[in-house]
């Protein structure tokens, strides 16, 4: 996948779709306005809030990330995907991440979280109030979970 243009990767546009209907079935309503697949994945791609997403691994690896979560963890699309998702926080905080990942397993999603996340240049970030949400595949089958976000504030 290059970072010219990951959403007209079939691969990216099939997971773009999989990470919108799943909000949508968990939340009731859409993330963002649906035209068609290749729109979808570019609207995703260019929108101004944060959306990552990450599989089923036993050490579940990154597999999306929209232009907004990129300059936030200060990495390109290439460094980015199939980074362990745990690596975004600092191992003191890995086990509030734990239960976050339990409580969206558990549940479908969640829709309060907050939580301070470290970026590849060392920054940390306190993201707040967060939607984390599983993500289904065509056949209903988990396909990982996905989060969206628009606020943060920097923490020293």
């Amino acid at each position: 996948m290059t970072e010219t243009a990951p959403w007209e990767a079939d691969e990216w546009i099939q997971q773009t779709q999989r990470m919108l209907d799943s909000f949508e079935r968990w939340i009731g309503s859409s993330l963002i306005p649906r035209v068609d697949p290749q729109a979808d994945s570019k609207a995703l791609y260019d929108a101004e809030f944060i959306v990552v997403a990450h599989g089923t691994e036993d050490d579940p690896r990154l597999n999306f990330a929209n232009r907004a979560a990129l300059s936030l963890w200060s990495m390109t699309l290439d460094q980015f995907l199939g980074t362990p998702s745990r690596m975004t926080a600092e191992p003191v905080h890995r086990s509030e991440r734990a239960e976050l990942m339990r409580r969206t397993r558990e549940n479908g999603f969640i829709n309060d979280y907050s939580g301070i996340r470290i970026a590849a240049d060392g920054s940390r970030f306190r993201i707040e109030r967060a939607i984390v949400w599983n993500v289904v595949d065509e056949n209903g089958e988990h396909a990982g979970q996905a989060a969206t976000f628009s606020e943060w504030t920097t923490v020293n």
